[in-house]
């Protein structure tokens, strides 16, 4: 989906730093005009006939360096010069400029002489839609430049943000709904105890399902950047796989499913204990939660390499192969009819996914439709130093 805006969310570090980058690109732009003037005067003065502009050495010395894409262009619409970044972004192919938007405003900018500036999305064939801010301005009577601040990140930053903000409130109004609607039926029903107390049992777990969805709305908050936790630990593997099977062992003895654990001895790995909990009760909740009653959830752990490979294994309903590729995104859910039945709110895989990644980790899926699914959640190995402690 093409959006405009960037996520966005976008801190007040990155928006500093994105004002600190206009700002040089500004005074750049305008230490490169009035060299390009100067020398374009001097040559004037001293040969009024040339027929052809020439980009001076100065200028050439400046594009070089320049973090930004530009681009230097005669009368006749030909680039004379441009940086590897504009080569790179698919501005110009050949000696041409590649959108016809970006040159009708250069024709513009050579008539009237105004600096402009704009935002465009290029589409490359075969390639990702790129957004950049341009900013043109005359050089000299002959010359235009042109300057492409690549703002793609951040556009896709900004989409997310807001696809995040309608589905964060797609999913409130249901359960937020739901207790309005029991919370009139308790006070119609007010003469009939048995109704209440089957309707104060339904706004009880809407309550949870709504506790659930903001907690993990606020993990994942914390989680977006996939930075290092500054809580980082030592941590026993096989404490952290038992803490998370007894998260869903209510659950598991409700659907009557064995969770089986196989943990070799001595595994250490160094994270966030609360990030790394969270991201294996997810899984370990999943597991029971899409697995058939009677059935088995198998959680086994081992060193491989360099890495700790905690594993969570179902027979349940399985995924079928199209949907691998997104099960991680945020909201999404294979089948929404079964989520909304085991309270599910599809932010569980994604919080795993960063919650594998701010630890120096991935997390890997395997599974087949009516075979179940497998999950791996890879961790750096670690061996314990003399003078650290496990959490």
């Amino acid at each position: 989906m093409v959006t405009w805006s960037s996520t966005s969310t976008i801190g007040p570090v990155e928006t500093s730093a994105g004002l600190v980058v206009a700002g040089a690109i500004g005074v750049m732009l305008g230490a490169l005009v009035a060299y390009v003037w100067r020398f374009s005067e001097r040559r004037t003065t001293t040969v009024p006939d040339e027929s052809s502009p020439v980009v001076p050495e100065g200028a050439k010395a400046v594009l070089s360096v320049l973090s930004s894409s530009a681009v230097i262009i005669d009368s006749e619409e030909r680039v004379l010069q441009a940086s590897a970044p504009a080569m790179a972004l698919g501005i110009v192919r050949d000696d041409r400029l590649v959108d016809h938007e970006i040159a009708e405003i250069v024709r513009t900018v050579r008539r009237d002489g105004q600096v402009r500036e704009s935002d465009h999305a290029l589409q490359p064939k075969g390639g990702t839609t790129a957004f950049v801010r341009v900013r043109v301005a005359p050089l000299t009577s002959r010359l235009v430049l042109v300057l492409a601040l690549d703002r793609t990140r951040e556009e896709r930053v900004e989409a997310i943000r807001r696809d995040f903000v309608a589905n964060v409130s797609h999913e409130l109004k249901t359960p937020v709904g739901a207790l309005n609607l029991l919370a009139e039926a308790v006070s119609e029903a007010s003469d009939d105890p048995e109704a209440v107390l089957r309707f104060a049992a339904r706004m009880q777990g809407e309550s949870e399902r709504l506790s659930r969805l903001v907690q993990q709305i606020i993990d994942l908050s914390r989680l977006q950047n996939d930075v290092t936790s500054e809580e980082a630990t030592l941590i026993k593997v096989d404490e952290l796989v038992a803490e998370a099977c007894e998260h869903s062992a209510t659950e598991a003895e409700r659907k009557d499913i064995v969770v089986a654990t196989r943990i070799e001895p001595e595994l250490l790995v160094h994270g966030d204990r609360a990030q790394l909990h969270v991201a294996l009760s997810n899984l370990v909740e999943n597991a029971v939660a899409y697995s058939p009653e009677g059935s088995k959830v198998a959680v086994t752990a081992e060193k491989d390499d360099e890495h700790v490979r905690i594993t969570v294994a179902d027979n349940g309903i399985g995924i079928p192969t199209e949907e691998l590729g997104r099960i991680f995104e945020r909201f999404y859910r294979v089948d929404p009819a079964r989520a909304r039945t085991t309270g599910g709110t599809g932010l569980g895989l994604s919080i795993v996914k960063h919650v594998a990644a701010s630890n120096g980790g991935s997390v890997d899926v395997w599974s087949e439709p009516g075979a179940g699914s497998t999950f791996t959640l890879v961790l750096p190995s670690r061996s314990q130093d003399l003078d650290e402690e496990i959490a």
